[in-house]
């Protein structure tokens, strides 16, 4: 995905601020579940004081990961918000997992790379722990699959992970890194 709008910037104007913070409330209203004892107000000020992660955030959405808060971390007092779309982000699939992999292959070469169109982003790959909490919320990924951040022991061997829900439960797999599929993707965490 080619990012657009003030790319370079890293900015929103006034009025995709306020239609991205509408739909992140909206979001934050209907799933109460994922993020108890957090209020919106205090979400909306951290998120207003750093753009940066707001333009982070209107770019998951604009690639179809439909961000949502999903939580806060204790120690450093930041919110954490995953890629919460039903399916792997459409925007984001067809992709191998890094510029090394991509750079590897020898033809039918995919546009980009996981590693790279998530540091273009702003954002991190989820982990697999992450994912696991992810699917805690629902069921995610039952017709696609998605990329995680995986182990330097493993890439080094010129591998790297995925995920996906299937017959009830959460499935890790290996893959070669080059590797990529019309049905996977990737889904980020952001931490603002």
């Amino acid at each position: 995905m080619a990012l657009i709008n003030n790319e370079h910037k890293m900015e929103l104007s006034i009025e995709q601020q306020e239609a991205l913070l509408g739909l992140l409330k909206a979001r934050f209203e209907k799933n109460r579940n994922r993020h108890k004892g957090i209020t919106w107000a205090n979400v909306r000020a951290k998120l207003e004081a750093n753009e940066k992660k707001l333009w982070s955030l209107d770019h998951m959405e604009r690639s179809g990961g439909e961000p949502a808060l999903v939580g806060q971390d204790k120690k450093t007092g930041e919110y954490i918000f995953y890629d919460c779309a039903a399916e792997s982000p459409k925007g984001r699939r067809s992709i191998c997992y890094d510029h090394e992999a991509l750079e590897s292959r020898k033809a039918h070469k995919p546009e980009n790379s996981a590693v790279e169109m998530a540091a273009d982003m702003g954002i991190d790959l989820l982990t697999e722990e992450q994912y696991q909490e992810l699917q805690t919320f629902g069921s995610f990924d039952t017709k696609t699959s998605s990329w995680l951040k995986t182990p330097d022991e493993v890439r080094k061997l010129g591998g790297a992970i995925f995920a996906d829900f299937r017959f009830g439960r959460v499935f890790v797999y290996h893959n070669g890194a080059e590797s990529y599929y019309g049905g996977r993707g990737f889904r980020g965490v952001l931490r603002v």
